[in-house]
């Protein structure tokens, strides 16, 4: 993620910031430019960004709930910024703890659509393409109504409210096994079957899916049955990102798909902050790293590969001088790395090269 920078009086802003806590501006997010600029109202709902005064604009329809701060054309018809435009269902905002809940799920949700966006992948929603395009359900848990599940079918990814209770979602992990369970990874993760359909399934990189995570026909129910019941076989870490990994070739996929989007977002923001790692003992010059190029426009996956693994040492070493688990607590083997390779390829390939939906 990028830090971005108050154009009137030059304050440090982060991407969820929706005011200047040094001169006071209002600031909001345009998604074109991925840039987060400081307002100057205009007549009636309409601001203009002083990061591109030319542009008038008008905030997406959910800042009046704060859940978002990105901003729309002011001469377009529509209501809702292009993150937002993606929403089927939002919860029922009556109860207390709905809202709050919501909140997190579109902070999470808009990280994820920068990313996409910086990508160049193509982010639809399925209000302008029913068949092809994306959409979400964020649905509450109901006596009256079958249980939610997290989950993607055919370009609908649903989340359950739940998940945006850390306590809730911590009972979830520790049941699960799962060490790394967050929001963003979620949202990562099933958009990664999302993209398999749309870049994977019907196109030229089948076959090469196949060779490296598996044969997807392979009966899905019954190896989620079987995953669950005996979990990941012992030596998983040799094969897979994670456990969950191992259950079929689609969560395969998207467990790795996501992770891609961990390195490059994270990797981003360690640019950001300037950050570099020059160890000051042990003489293997592959544990030192300096990140000078911008990791969502590297078209070399070596390079993004050799800033990340230094980068992961040193923060885990942070995280353990804190008394705190590693903060990235995953094994990248071969097999793993040549899958990751793979996702990059067919990023590049599918975004800004210029995939059609």
């Amino acid at each position: 993620m990028k830090l971005f920078e108050c154009q009137h009086c030059g304050q440090l802003l982060y991407f969820e910031n929706t005011r200047c806590e040094r001169c006071g501006h209002v600031l909001g997010y345009l998604p074109d430019r991925a840039l987060l600029s400081a307002l100057a109202p205009q007549d009636g709902q309409r601001w203009r960004p002083l990061a591109a005064p030319e542009a008038l604009q008008r905030f997406c329809a959910n800042a009046v709930h704060d859940a978002c701060n990105w901003l729309v054309p002011a001469a377009a018809s529509r209501t809702f910024c292009q993150a937002c435009r993606l929403n089927r269902t939002i919860p029922d905002l009556g109860p207390p703890d709905h809202l709050l809940r919501w909140q997190r799920l579109e902070a999470a949700k808009h990280r994820l659509v920068y990313g996409l966006l910086r990508l160049g992948l193509p982010v639809v929603s399925k209000l302008d393409d029913p068949d092809a395009g994306l959409a979400f359900d964020f649905l509450a848990e109901s006596s009256a109504a079958p249980p939610v599940v997290t989950g993607h079918a055919e370009g609908l990814i649903t989340i359950n409210l739940a998940e945006a209770d850390d306590a809730e979602r911590e009972r979830i992990r520790q049941e699960m096994g799962e060490p790394y369970r967050t929001l963003l990874g979620h949202f990562r993760h099933e958009v990664g079957h999302y993209y398999w359909d749309r870049l994977v399934r019907d196109g030229l990189w089948l076959a090469a899916f196949r060779e490296l995570f598996g044969d997807e026909r392979q009966d899905y129910g019954a190896c989620l049955e079987a995953h669950h019941a005996e979990g990941p076989p012992p030596d998983w870490q040799e094969r897979f990102v994670s456990g969950y990994a191992s259950a079929h070739p689609w969560e395969d996929f998207a467990e790795t798909w996501a992770h891609y989007l961990h390195i490059v977002d994270t990797l981003e923001t360690a640019a950001a902050f300037g950050l570099s790692v020059r160890p000051t003992a042990g003489r293997d010059p592959a544990l030192a790293m300096a990140i000078d190029f911008d990791p969502y426009l590297q078209g070399d996956f070596d390079a993004l590969l050799r800033a990340w693994l230094p980068l992961t040492y040193a923060v885990n070493s942070l995280n353990q001088s804190m008394g705190q688990p590693d903060l990235y607590p995953f094994v990248l083997a071969p097999t793993v790395i040549g899958k990751l390779r793979f996702v990059h390829g067919l990023v590049g390939h599918g975004g800004s090269d210029g995939l059609t939906l």
